[in-house]
């Protein structure tokens, strides 16, 4: 005698429910890394802002070597901001000592620092400047930014040269 065999009628209410969950927290995990992608992002796109602006700074005080101790900027959070009486750089046939063009640059790169689009608004900027010990040799300065991040905490990036 023949059995005969009973055919699969389809899937099961178990199954169906144990492949959603399964699915479920395959996407959840997916949604995860994007979010941590999203979080890395913004903390290397504002790193990058810091680099470039403390070398931007760097370049400014390459370009104006006598201005020497006038680059020195106390630590200002983004409410306070160095002033500039002159416009050394827009203004044709203005001479600017050292000095003044030492204080335009800091103004001007105060407001690329704390410019609300490009910048890094709540950022905190300090420039020092430490002369050569034995007056002669190369002065030496040190450009600190710090800002704040949603997730990350306080970052700060910090940059030292000698000229």
């Amino acid at each position: 005698m023949l059995k005969t065999v009973k055919p699969i009628a389809g899937v099961g209410m178990v199954e169906v429910l144990v492949a959603m969950v399964i699915v479920g927290v395959g996407l959840l995990g997916v949604a995860s890394l994007y979010i941590t992608t999203l979080q890395a992002k913004t903390t290397a796109q504002s790193r990058m802002k810091a680099i470039n602006f403390a070398y931007d700074m760097a370049d400014r005080i390459r370009a104006n070597r006598e201005g020497k101790s006038s680059y020195a900027l106390a630590l200002t959070g983004s409410t306070a901001a160095p002033a500039s009486t002159a416009n050394c750089i827009a203004t044709v046939g203005v001479t600017c000592t050292p000095t003044q063009m030492a204080s335009n640059d800091l103004y001007l790169w105060d407001q690329m620092v704390t410019d609300a689009v490009k910048g890094l608004p709540s950022a905190a900027r300090a420039v020092t400047y430490t002369a050569p010990p034995t007056g002669t040799g190369p002065a030496t300065y040190k450009i600190d930014l710090q800002w704040s991040e949603r997730n990350s905490g306080t970052q700060s990036y910090s940059l030292e040269i000698q000229i």
